[in-house]
């Protein structure tokens, strides 16, 4: 850490002040030989677990190949395979393309040129809460300001910001299904006190929020986005960077919803631990950057598109999709009779393997208890359990397991969980009784 804190800038966050020495499925050990049931999976990136047989073979055997030739001057056959996937995968009856690059924040950025070249619109709506990355137009689209933002500005312009479909905290004090998705209906508000429909290029969107705090919205909110974009001739981009790859029970997040976005984004999982991203969508949208206007020096790296294809057909025939749904079910059966115990946890919410719960002070004010989520993961990984947090405010606990982890591991998290959320909510209660 003495020579970490030397050479790198403070910039960089470590959630855990260890340094990993190798990992295997869903364990991380450490460099003074500590092991760790890993509940982050890199932030979402190993959904088929830490260094998985079939992608480390794959990019083994991509290696004896070549490792990089650059897509924009000699092409290569692995990046077609991945698109050929992701067309093949994405949700839509209607031809797909799909271009590679090498981050979330790349595939945001890609997608925005995309939809203002099909549309020759500027304007971009996008979501309180939301997280789309960190480079400069990516970071003007995500919502929390400390520490995404601040000291950062000028932003990008002509981008647009509206409440999400946040049920726990809503914008408008409403209740579903009762509100009738006012959340969702209001983007037809902001066309006539905000920016004009025909300024307006694309709507941006995660599917289920991720840095925001894992809030699914409800089956409904899309939807109602759908319909108010189609009417109005604007693209709507789904970000599944988090939540795609089959974390939550489907390959794409989106399925549950019933819908078929014109631009889906991918990343995270779909190298399987090696950096890849992509946006798939409609063909002619796709085509609309002229030759030249798309690419990258490394973007669909030959090693990484090896990684993905395998990755990808773990997702798809390796019973990863029945195992998060699984995960999903089991956490929320634990995290809900915590919820019974111990006033401290607001909401227990998710969307199959894609899982969390909301920290808060008081169950009425709902004021967020984000020194005590600090606090539950600081336990954590001093008891053996790598988490990591999550929200605008803070007070998220979000569950990023490799889908490939035992029962007996998965419990065995549960139980440190459970431990480190017992000892600050009693803690609490016992200063509460002598106040």
């Amino acid at each position: 850490m003495k020579r970490r804190e030397a050479a790198v800038p403070r910039g960089p966050y470590h959630s855990t002040p260890i340094f990993a020495a190798r990992a295997e499925g869903a364990v991380i050990e450490d460099v003074d030989g500590n092991q760790f049931i890993d509940f982050a999976g890199g932030i979402g990136c190993l959904n088929m677990g830490h260094r998985a047989e079939p992608v480390t073979a794959a990019v083994s055997a991509q290696l004896g190949k070549y490792t990089h030739l650059c897509f924009s001057v000699t092409p290569y056959e692995p990046y077609v395979a991945v698109a050929e996937k992701l067309n093949a995968l994405a949700p839509g009856n209607f031809a797909k393309k799909t271009f590679i690059v090498n981050t979330g924040a790349e595939a945001v950025e890609n997608s925005i040129k995309i939809a203002r070249a099909y549309t020759k619109r500027p304007a971009v709506i996008c979501f309180e809460d939301a997280f789309h990355g960190r480079s400069m137009l990516a970071m003007s689209l995500t919502s929390k300001t400390i520490p995404y933002k601040a000291g950062f500005a000028p932003f990008a312009a002509d981008i647009y910001r509206v409440p999400y479909a946040y049920c726990y905290r809503c914008s408008y004090g409403l209740t579903y299904p009762s509100c009738e998705v006012a959340c969702a209906k209001h983007l037809e508000d902001t066309f006539k006190r905000v920016v004009p429909a025909d300024a307006v290029a694309a709507v941006i969107v995660e599917t289920v929020l991720g840095e925001g705090g894992f809030m699914a919205p409800p089956k409904d909110f899309f939807p109602i986005l759908q319909e108010i974009c189609r009417k109005n001739g604007i693209v709507l981009i789904v970000d599944e960077v988090q939540a795609g790859l089959g974390r939550t029970g489907k390959f794409f997040a989106i399925e549950h919803y019933g819908i078929a976005p014109d631009l889906l984004l991918t990343a995270k999982s779909l190298g399987g631990g090696l950096p890849i991203a992509a946006v798939t969508g409609r063909a002619e949208i796709m085509d609309a950057p002229a030759v030249g206007g798309l690419g990258s020096t490394f973007a669909g790296n030959p090693l990484s598109c090896a990684a993905a294809l395998a990755a990808i057909d773990m997702i798809e025939h390796g019973g990863l999709l029945e195992r998060a749904t699984a995960i999903g079910k089991r956490f929320a059966s634990v995290a809900r009779a915590w919820q019974k115990k111990w006033p401290l946890i607001g909401e227990v919410r998710g969307l199959g393997g894609m899982c969390a719960i909301e920290l808060v002070r008081d169950a009425e004010t709902r004021e967020p208890a984000d020194k005590e989520t600090t606090e539950i993961a600081h336990y954590c990984y001093e008891h053996g359990l790598i988490t990591i947090t999550a929200g605008s405010y803070g007070n998220v606990v979000r569950i990023l397991v490799p889908l490939t982890i035992t029962d007996a591991q998965f419990e065995e998290g549960l139980g440190v969980l459970e431990a480190a959320i017992a000892s600050v909510a009693e803690r609490k209660t016992a200063e509460l009784s002598h106040a």
